[in-house]
């Protein structure tokens, strides 16, 4: 049976559904309730209540078709450098909405697997024990505290060893993401490879584990598990397992138009940080020739521009000294081609106004190679 879709800023016509929603404050903030309908607001992903299947879609083209569902795919897999294999592919795809949940977990397993087998990352670590021979330095207060006979020592030395922040940090996530998925054999096996690690709980929000050169294998492991970890909401109660999967698509338009200015420009930098003075800026996009930023929002002409929007893109363009500024927003009903200036004589910033079409009939490497090409021919 497929599963009930709807749209972002659509009200849901489901009863049972906006009853839901209503009563987990889980919820409330990627809905709004106005005129007694409720609306999913720029998030868009799966919710599976009580064992029924209901994607929330981007409304990428007009027709209520599968392609937004498709596309919706598409994107996301190519923002966070996702490579399914044809068979996980097709599933990904299915219309049933924990299978796209399970592929991604599937898949985050199977890359951290892979990695643990060339070999566990294992640090220096500094332990007290006390033992029955001198390991390291003799620890003269705890000797008094705690050993009354001359049977031990307490010491503390170093060991080499995988019950690291790291390895812990894997150990959650796995553990996190365990009751999302029905086939539970990969990560179990990725459980039994953690099985010397010390169970610890992470704050998501505010997790930050260096790379470096030795553990800069895991890095990627690290930020799919985070992208994972951050989408799930979960609403479980006895006997019942309810959870959302939900995405913030002014993030995932960013992202995905941030990647392919990568794969197209090489001078691009993404969320380049400059500091002017007291002023911290970080622009979308960055490249030699233009500045770009990202608005997944509604507009048809330059009528719609905010006032705060001219402000952030002339002080982009004048503090970074790139006089070609643009605002990238996705097609909705037509194509907006609008061309602003900002301030005059030496301090002009030329501001583009474009949108891009998102809307594609085909494959997923086919929708990527149009893409690059339509983004390349924004001027």
């Amino acid at each position: 049976m497929k599963p009930h879709v709807f749209y972002e800023y659509e009200a849901i016509d489901d009863e049972e559904i906006v009853r839901y929603i209503q009563t987990h404050k889980e919820l409330h903030s990627f809905f709004k309730e106005e005129w007694g309908e409720v609306k999913p607001l720029q998030y868009c992903g799966i919710l599976h209540i009580k064992g029924r299947d209901i994607y929330i879609l981007p409304k990428v083209t007009r027709r209520e078709d599968v392609r937004n569902l498709d596309i919706f795919i598409y994107m996301l897999l190519y923002a966070y450098d996702i490579k399914l294999q044809n068979q996980d592919f097709a599933k990904a795809k299915n219309y049933r909405s924990s299978f796209l949940l399970e592929v991604l977990v599937h898949y985050f397993a199977k890359e951290l697997l892979r990695e643990f087998t060339k070999g566990l990352y294992k640090t220096y670590i500094t332990k007290e024990e006390n033992l029955t021979t001198l390991r390291g330095k003799y620890l003269l207060t705890q000797n008094i505290r705690h050993n009354f006979t001359k049977s031990k020592i307490y010491c503390e030395f170093d060991e080499f060893s995988e019950d690291n922040e790291l390895n812990q940090f894997f150990l959650f996530a796995i553990k996190s993401l365990l009751p999302y998925v029905e086939n539970k054999k990969l990560l179990k096996e990725v459980l039994l490879v953690l099985d010397e690690v010390s169970e610890r709980e992470f704050d998501i929000s505010r997790s930050a584990i260096h790379f470096e050169r030795l553990n800069a294998r895991f890095e990627s492991s690290y930020e799919m598990a985070m992208m994972l970890l951050k989408r799930v909401i979960p609403m479980f109660s006895e006997g019942e397992r309810s959870f959302a999967f939900l995405f913030d698509m002014n993030e995932l338009f960013e992202n995905f138009i941030g990647r392919i200015y990568k794969d197209i420009d090489i001078s691009t930098k993404l969320q380049k940080q400059g500091n002017y003075g007291s002023l911290v800026l970080k622009p979308d996009i960055v490249t030699d020739s233009i500045i770009v930023d990202t608005k997944y929002k509604k507009v048809s002409t330059k009528e719609d521009l905010r006032v705060s929007d001219k402000y952030q893109m002339f002080v982009y363009g004048t503090n970074f000294q790139q006089s070609k500024t643009m605002l990238l927003y996705p097609k909705h009903i037509q194509d907006i081609c609008e061309d602003l200036q900002l301030g005059k004589n030496d301090t002009m910033i030329e501001l583009k106004m474009r949108s891009i079409d998102l809307d594609f009939d085909g494959e997923y490497e086919e929708f990527i190679s149009e893409l690059k090409k339509r983004v390349g021919e924004l001027n």
